[in-house]
């Protein structure tokens, strides 16, 4: 068998490699041969490799001695580095982002003003008891369809039968807590049924309102049912509820603003009396074709009722009675009895009378409705 040739040469062999093979196998390989343990070079790779690095040193270096796959692969890691690096940083950037586009108010300094905004618009906490002052003036914006409570100080109020918090029941005389909390809830009922059913703001008659007052006030019942069925000046159903023509408008949205509170107490005939003070804002517009203006209502009622015992006297069980009822009414044309309120609008000719009593701001309940003053119709401060 013939003796296999050598894979290497020997030194001061015979055999010789092509300076430019051996160039091209030591750029191909430098790159593993840096990162492994390589064998003893010959000497003449030795010599070979010794004039490669002598060339460049005098800036000799042949084309592709620092341009083959080894240096591709270490640009390559350097590139594949940087992108890891902004893929690690990118998640905690754009986790940032989204935070900051929910609460940009978490920038320091809050550079967008979110948080005053916010502040500003955030809901007020229940009435718990008759405010010291009207509430301040809120910017004078103009209310549209997409936000029909801009400018008015009912933009912060609970939005409908949120706004109507029954305190908790507790035993009065010789009434029960149950008794106590039907009459809370009940007082609840006629208020919602009065002024927040939209049946009823559409010029529905309201059956759950009527239905709670006992029916042993004749008088009462009987004069509300003449006023709903046939309103004149002597029968207004507006004294009791809130009630819009539903062909000269409709509601802006579904949301009436709401504010106020309620009490009770014990009365003087083995009962229990429950006093509700309350403000409604109506925002609406004209049902013609293209019609865009907002005009808002402020009706604020003041309402006692009361439960008195079954047990001593004659009283319908379940029922309640309306003692007092008193309305202020902000925005709706003077001297029209017709049933429906009918606010003002800027571009409309006025309805009804001229005003002629004196300026009231409407969200001002920091007064109780002064039953003593004259008939008459006055000019809102605001809307």
């Amino acid at each position: 068998m013939a003796d296999r040739p050598s894979e290497e040469p020997r030194p001061g062999s015979g055999e010789s490699i092509p300076d430019e093979v051996w160039e091209k196998f030591v750029r191909d390989t430098e790159g593993k041969i840096r990162d492994s343990a390589p064998k003893e070079p010959s000497a003449r790779a030795r010599m070979v490799t010794a004039r490669l690095r002598e060339q460049e040193a005098r800036g000799e270096l042949p084309e592709g001695w620092r341009t083959g796959s080894a240096a591709w692969q270490e640009t390559n890691r350097r590139a594949a580095r940087r992108r890891k690096l902004w893929a690690v940083l990118g998640v905690p950037v754009a986790i940032a982002v989204a935070v900051v586009a929910v609460r940009p108010s978490l920038l320091p300094g809050d550079p967008f003003g979110t948080a005053e905004s916010q502040a500003a618009a955030a809901p007020l906490p229940p009435e718990t008891a008759a405010p010291t002052a009207p509430p301040e003036s809120a910017d004078p914006e103009t209310p549209t369809l997409d936000n029909p409570f801009a400018g008015s100080p009912a933009l912060r109020w609970a939005e409908g039968e949120a706004g109507i918090v029954v305190p908790k029941a507790t035993p009065v005389g010789s009434l029960s807590e149950a008794q106590v909390g039907q009459a809370l809830q009940q007082t609840r009922q006629l208020l919602v049924d009065a002024n927040l059913d939209q049946a009823t703001l559409r010029g529905g008659r309201p059956e759950t309102a009527l239905a709670v007052i006992d029916p042993r006030q004749t008088d009462l019942l009987g004069r509300l049912d003449r006023s709903l069925r046939k309103p004149d000046k002597d029968h207004d159903p507006l004294l009791m509820f809130s009630r819009f023509d539903p062909d000269e408008l409709r509601p802006v949205g579904d949301v009436v603003k709401t504010r106020g509170r309620m009490t009770f107490k014990a009365g003087k005939r083995a009962s229990v009396v429950v006093h509700a003070d309350y403000t409604f804002v109506y925002p609406v517009v004209r049902t013609e074709d293209g019609a865009s203006e907002v005009a808002r209502t402020i009706v604020r009622r003041v309402l006692d009722v009361e439960l008195s015992d079954p047990a001593k006297y004659q009283v319908t069980p379940g029922k309640i009675a309306v003692v007092r009822y008193d309305q202020e009414i902000g925005n709706s044309a003077c001297d029209v009895y017709d049933g429906y309120l009918h606010p003002q609008f800027s571009t409309a000719e006025p309805t009804g009378a001229a005003p002629t009593g004196p300026t009231t701001d409407p969200y001002d309940r920091s007064q109780d409705i002064d039953t003593n003053r004259e008939e008459g119709c006055g000019t809102v401060s605001r809307t």
